[in-house]
């Protein structure tokens, strides 16, 4: 995959296209874990990644910029709209942007933070979760607000890092709407399918595109990979069993963690931005659903799991090093 300076420096050309986002293998070390119980004596090991009593997430509380005009959160007077000139300065009706109500550092403080965690109450679910993304990434480098509509009331924070236990990736969510100034992303915390809106004229907000696709097919256990629509993977995998079922729509990588404990039952554990309706908890963490390898292969080519997806270790060393987290993965 070409990649290009990681995409973060600077706010691209809003005309040009977005740089490639850099894929793993830069996954946090030192610490070990899992996203799904283990049986016997590997189910007595310390998590590795969804420890919440590890939780410690950092709000880097920035101020908006002055150009974000609007009008306090929690206030009900509609927020202004900013237009947007053309090339030869007239106004553009087809430009208007919707501007943010303005969002306070207290205010952001207040709000629940979009994580694996977390619970976002009024999130919107997501509108088309069998349609096709055109692979945007969004990252914030501070934190910065959720809306539940486009010049909306606010309903989460987004941070610029997502933590598990003592370990810190980068957030990236994958764009799934937009309209002139926002973006609509997928939240990384339950109720599965949440939604929200960001402010893309922000400046802490970059974007980048993944080139690459996860499709999962749980009737016929198997995951295929897509590089700019092309299949370049095709592997027989492990799915949730009944009770336990792989929850279905549209998700994404969330991180890629490197489990160097003594004995990993899978080197790397990459979780999603989905949960388990079944299991509020993994071991110590909330839930959450990941894609990782197995010790032994009779798990695979059936439902096998308490959720997660059970890939081959040549899978998972594909997806590892050439999918970058943001990236889509569509479960059917």
């Amino acid at each position: 995959m070409d990649s290009a300076d990681d995409g973060r420096a600077t706010q691209p050309d809003p005309n040009a296209a977005e740089p490639d986002a850099s894929p793993g293998p830069t996954t946090p070390s030192g610490a070990s874990g899992t996203t799904e119980p283990l049986s016997g004596a590997r189910n007595r090991r310390r998590g590795l990644i969804l420890a919440a009593y590890g939780l410690a997430v950092v709000l880097a509380l920035g101020s908006l910029t002055a150009a974000l005009t609007g009008t306090q959160a929690g206030q009900a007077s509609e927020s202004p709209t900013i237009t947007t000139p053309s090339v030869d300065g007239s106004a553009d009706e087809n430009e208007l942007v919707v501007a943010p109500q303005l969002v306070t550092a207290q205010d952001l403080a207040k709000l629940p933070v979009a994580d694996t965690f977390a619970t976002v109450a009024g999130a919107p679910l997501d509108p088309a979760p069998a349609a096709r993304t055109a692979g945007k990434i969004a990252h914030p480098s501070t934190t910065i607000a959720i809306y539940a509509t486009p010049g909306g009331r606010p309903i989460a924070a987004l941070p610029a890092q997502q933590r598990f236990a003592d370990l810190a990736t980068e957030t990236n969510v994958p764009i799934v709407a937009e309209q002139p100034g926002w973006a609509q992303i997928l939240l990384p915390s339950r109720p599965n399918s949440s939604t929200g809106w960001i402010y893309l004229d922000d400046p802490a907000v970059t974007t980048e595109h993944s080139r690459f696709r996860i499709d999962v097919d749980r009737k016929t256990f198997t995951l295929d990979l897509y590089r700019d629509d092309a299949p370049i993977g095709h592997w027989t995998i492990g799915v949730g069993k009944a009770g336990a079922v792989t929850p279905p729509g549209r998700t994404f990588i969330l991180a890629s963690i490197l489990d160097n404990g003594p004995k990993p039952f899978s080197p790397i554990v990459m979780p999603l931005g989905t949960h388990s309706a079944t299991h509020l908890t993994f071991g110590a963490g909330p839930g959450t659903v990941g894609v990782h390898t197995w010790p032994t292969d009779n798990v695979y080519g059936r439902a096998s799991s308490d959720g997660c997806v059970r890939v081959p270790r040549d899978a998972l060393d594909v997806i590892s090093k050439t999918v970058p987290p943001g990236s889509v993965v569509e479960i059917a």
